[in-house]
């Protein structure tokens, strides 16, 4: 979702700034996004790592004068039930899911105030909504990032807009890391049906494009076919 995005607004004429560990991937986004016309520059990023998220938006602000919008898209689903008892998991979503997203918000919230103005996108997950056997603590992680999008919506002024992105099921590799023999099974008939990451970038596209007397708060992205 993070390179379908990159690429759809690098392709509308934005500037983009990506951030990833795997510097590899970002190397080659890159350069693909440079071969099709469009701007871009990569860092490498940990998004549990407050100093490092601070550094690359710092470091942006520096090398182009403003930010104007920060997509945190970070996340891992890490699904198993309660008493399988994958403590480390669950460890993991928290770092990266709601400390990740706190990260960002931390960093760009300076330089949108200084500039009196900008764009918070947090890509949640229909998890966000319902909770499933096996999606306990990864609900509650996504569950949390809309609640605390929503809050920072509540306590900006309208000079700041604020966008949730809440996914269905999406072309990714996020099943690919879970671990657990229960929940991978299951998502093996929950993924039956996909649509492709660029539905979700064309949905943040969309939020960055509105008016800006128009705040989209909140898209639910999923599968025609879909129905929980």
């Amino acid at each position: 979702m993070g390179e379908a995005t990159a690429r759809r607004l690098a392709g509308e004429g934005h500037h983009v700034v990506l951030g990833a560990r795997r510097t590899d991937r970002l190397e080659a986004l890159t350069a693909r996004i440079r071969r099709a016309g469009g701007s871009a520059e990569h860092h490498r990023l940990d998004v549990t790592d407050p100093a490092s998220v601070t550094a690359l938006v710092d470091g942006a602000a520096q090398a182009h004068g403003r930010v104007d919008a920060i997509v945190n898209n970070a996340g891992v689903m890490l699904l198993s039930r309660l008493d399988a008892g994958l403590v480390d998991e669950w460890h993991r979503m928290l770092d990266v899911n709601v400390k990740g997203l706190l990260h960002g918000i931390a960093a760009a919230l300076p330089h949108f105030q200084r500039q009196g103005g900008g764009h918070f996108v947090t890509v949640a997950s229909i998890g966000a909504h319902q909770v499933s056997p096996t999606s306990a603590v990864y609900s509650g992680t996504k569950f949390a990032a809309w609640a605390i999008t929503e809050g920072l919506r509540l306590e900006l002024d309208p000079r700041f807009r604020i966008t949730t992105i809440s996914p269905g099921v999406v072309e990714s590799e996020l099943a690919t890391h879970i671990t657990d023999p229960t929940a991978a099974e299951v998502m093996r008939e929950y993924r039956a049906t996909t649509i492709p990451a660029d539905a979700v970038a064309r949905a943040i596209s969309y939020a960055l494009g509105e008016a800006g007397d128009v705040d989209v708060n909140e898209v639910v992205v999923r599968p025609t076919a879909q129905r929980w």
